[in-house]
């Protein structure tokens, strides 16, 4: 590795010149030794996080959506960006990945493999997403059957084949994840998976990571405990028993449980971790079916609030270039996105962007035969020059 102060030496060097940088042997020489400059930079102070909301580094970024196990997508995409085999940029460019590496894609293990290379070197920061809290916690739920044993006679009939990892790899998985904070912030720019609500960052915010499920856990028992005093536990039980049926069985619609709705939606907001990951919700008025099972609280367009000036990038919300049936991909509730440009931003000020492109719904076009990635993308958006770029190679303004 080159010591810092002998590039910093060729870069002033090179700026101070007598003569005019005119040639385009200059003017590589120079780009060069500032990548060089900045590779070393990275890996001195690469996955050196101290609390759970973290800084955001300087540069250029490319800020990657919601993968999903989607390997191949993900190999597509960084080629499409100019990153090489090793996830480095010849303009010093750093990856960043709003969480979701996880679930209902074929190939979850080296998807996480290949993120931890990149931020254990200093090429990518990572934020958490819902999808990787469930893993760290040992919840199993729907597309989990790669991990989890409990899930895989469920999950076959959708979601197989997939890659699963041997034991030393599940340690080494959740040791890397453990590790991950759940926003970055820089002056320009904020990320975070699912909504960046104030109060529950800084909530959050000096709580030193590897602390995630420690603190998630406590939320939970909280709010447990607030259900319990309230007598509103006992309600949600008695709804159970006079519904008598499970949640996950799509075709047996429950009726709607307001006692469950109410508890579903405290344990959503009273979690300041849930919320930055899996965003705002509301008890509904009706019952809907998605992600694997019968819900009662629902998704709030929480960037209508936004007021802060400073940007906002998010995943988790299963944007998508064109429309589709949502209920092919198990996205019972309502869209957010109903009436908004796929490539605009949104909100109060417009200046949050979803980079989820719901590549996570390829599953989808696998099992009924069909080429993955007609209608399943996954994009990332370029910063500062707001450009997204697909994996099948597309790239566009966003407006």
């Amino acid at each position: 590795m080159t010591p810092e102060h002998v590039l910093q030496e060729r870069i002033d060097r090179a700026i101070s010149r007598a003569r005019p940088m005119t040639s385009e042997e200059d003017a590589a020489d120079l780009e060069m030794m500032e990548a060089l400059y900045q590779e070393d930079l990275r890996r001195r102070t690469a996955h050196k996080f101290t609390q759970l909301v973290a800084p955001l580094p300087a540069g250029p970024l490319d800020i990657v959506g919601d993968i999903h196990g989607e390997y191949e997508a993900l190999r597509d995409l960084l080629a499409h960006l100019g990153y090489d085999r090793d996830g480095q940029h010849p303009r010093g460019r750093t990856l960043v990945f709003v969480g979701d590496f996880v679930d209902r894609g074929p190939d979850s293990p080296s998807v996480l493999e290949f993120a931890e290379r990149l931020v254990r070197s200093g090429r990518a920061v990572a934020v958490l997403g819902n999808h990787e809290i469930n893993l760290i916690r040992e919840d199993a739920k729907d597309g989990s059957g790669w991990y989890f044993d409990e899930r895989v006679e469920r999950d076959h009939h959708k979601y197989h084949p997939y890659k699963r990892p041997d034991s030393a790899q599940r340690s080494n998985i959740v040791n890397f994840l453990s590790s991950l904070p759940v926003a970055l912030e820089r002056p320009d720019l904020r990320i975070v998976h699912a909504a960046w609500i104030p109060d529950k960052i800084e909530a959050v915010r000096v709580l030193p990571p590897g602390t995630v499920r420690q603190h998630y856990d406590g939320f939970e028992r909280a709010a447990d405990q607030f259900s319990e005093s309230s007598g509103l536990d006992k309600r949600v039980e008695q709804e159970a028993i006079s519904w008598g049926h499970g949640l996950e069985h799509k075709d047996q619609q429950p009726p709607f449980m307001e006692a469950r709705a109410l508890h579903d939606a405290n344990k959503q907001m009273m979690n300041p971790l849930k919320v930055l990951t899996s965003g705002v919700e509301r008890t509904g008025s009706v019952p809907f079916f998605s992600g694997g099972r019968w819900r009662f609280a629902e998704r709030v367009a929480w960037w209508d609030d936004y007021a802060d000036p400073v940007p906002v990038v998010v995943g988790h919300y299963w944007r998508r270039v064109q429309e589709i049936d949502r209920m092919t991909v198990g996205k019972g509730d309502a869209d957010l996105f109903h009436g908004i440009s796929p490539f605009a931003w949104h909100g109060k000020l417009n200046n949050v962007f979803c980079v989820d492109f719901s590549v996570g719904g390829r599953w989808s076009e696998r099992k009924d035969g069909k080429n993955a990635g007609n209608h399943f993308r996954l994009a990332a958006l370029r910063w500062p020059e707001k450009t997204l770029q697909f994996d099948d190679g597309e790239s566009v303004s966003t407006e």
